[in-house]
């Protein structure tokens, strides 16, 4: 029997995030999935009148693929792939894995083949500024298992928190939004942070499940040169299958220039940010509030929306919250400002905004878990 579950996700991924119309051409690019999962969406699509077209990637094929990747070889890849990509009108990615660090053996050079030539041309180029998309990840034991839960009760969570009623959030959002973009200048203190910026001038994006599920937070970007302090992040992040612990990042006018990561990753860390001038630099500054996502399970696309955390981007910037910041890398790293994780605060031209990862003006107090979660 199909699980009605999946068919609501599917519902709400056609229907809502990337609002598929009559002949629309939709790029269902699926990872380590079932085949049922696939057959849901593809019905879904062709209800509202679309035209699915399917891709099926399995991370273990991938590893052996950038094991022994040319750049000539990566770059024919990356022609296909974004040919493809630019005769889409919409994307839905389903990114299970059955192991997370399965690509954290293959050599830093390779990957950076596979972001240069393949990745950033097809996805940031095309798929994030010219078609409707939504990204999300799919429950399996192995996330349980980072999630510190049971494999039935993290699926609960998951449809739970993937079905929320995303369309009445963004009501509750316009305040922040607007906020944000008559702010100048952003001060965030905290254990072993002590961070300053400008956001003037650039958007700021409600994010309410038309790009990501789950969601549940609100971004913009730096002005590039801005930047100064230092900051140092409590949850841990992963990255070419590299869990990294304790970042600490020292800016000076908008530059990182000193990182470091705790167990013997500083290397590694360094590695990455030096894949070209823009990774140094930061591409996006976000707020996130989901109230039922509360700790953090090395996954970013739940971890950047921890209720009370925030979240600070380098890399690319994403052309919607402009700051011309470009780059292969886009390495969202998360800190939760709760007084269980350490507390921390955030004012907006000196005014303070949250408190320990709650917000404190009247006009955003709705964004509050307690509030939020009666949406």
């Amino acid at each position: 029997m199909k699980d009605p579950r999946v068919a609501r996700l599917a519902e709400i991924l056609v229907g809502y995030s990337t609002k598929v119309k009559p002949g629309d051409k939709v790029l269902l690019e699926m990872f380590d999935l079932d085949d049922d999962v696939v057959n849901t969406l593809v019905a879904q699509v062709y209800k509202a009148g679309g035209l699915p077209f399917v891709s099926l990637k399995h991370n273990s094929v991938l590893r052996s693929l950038f094991l022994g990747a040319s750049e000539e070889q990566m770059k024919l890849i990356g022609t296909w792939e974004r040919a493809r990509m630019e005769a889409m009108d919409a994307y839905i990615a389903i990114r299970g894995s059955h192991n997370i660090s399965e690509h954290s053996d293959v050599p830093d050079e390779r990957m950076k083949l596979y972001r240069s030539n393949w990745q950033h041309p097809v996805h940031s180029e095309v798929r994030v500024p010219k078609t409707r998309w939504c990204v999300l990840r799919w429950p399996t034991a192995s996330m349980a298992q980072l999630a510190g839960m049971s494999t039935a009760a993290f699926e609960e969570f998951y449809f739970d928190v993937c079905t929320f009623d995303y369309a009445k959030m963004d009501a509750q959002m316009q305040p922040l939004k607007q906020l944000m973009e008559s702010t100048d200048r952003v001060h965030i203190t905290g254990p072993g942070t002590d961070l300053r910026f400008s956001i003037k001038g650039i958007p700021a994006i409600p994010c309410t499940g038309e790009f990501n599920i789950p969601d549940g937070e609100c971004f913009t970007a730096p002005v590039k040169d801005s930047v100064e302090g230092q900051i140092t992040f409590n949850t841990p992040t992963i990255n070419q299958g590299t869990v990294f612990e304790g970042i600490k990042l020292v800016f000076a006018a908008g530059k990182i220039v000193e990182a470091t990561a705790a167990g013997g990753n500083t290397d590694k860390l360094n590695q990455i940010l030096d894949a070209d001038e823009g990774a140094r630099y930061i591409g996006e500054f976000s707020l996130g509030f989901n109230p039922y996502i509360l700790n953090p399970m090395k996954d970013i696309l739940f971890d950047e929306k921890i209720a009370g955390s925030f979240h600070f981007t380098p890399g690319q910037a994403y052309e919607i919250a402009d700051n011309k910041n470009r780059s292969t890398v886009h390495w969202d790293m998360v800190n939760i400002q709760r007084p269980d994780w350490g507390g921390g605060e955030i004012r907006f031209d000196d005014v303070l905004i949250r408190k320990d990862g709650l917000f404190v003006p009247d006009a955003l107090k709705p964004l509050n878990p307690d509030q939020l979660k009666g949406t």
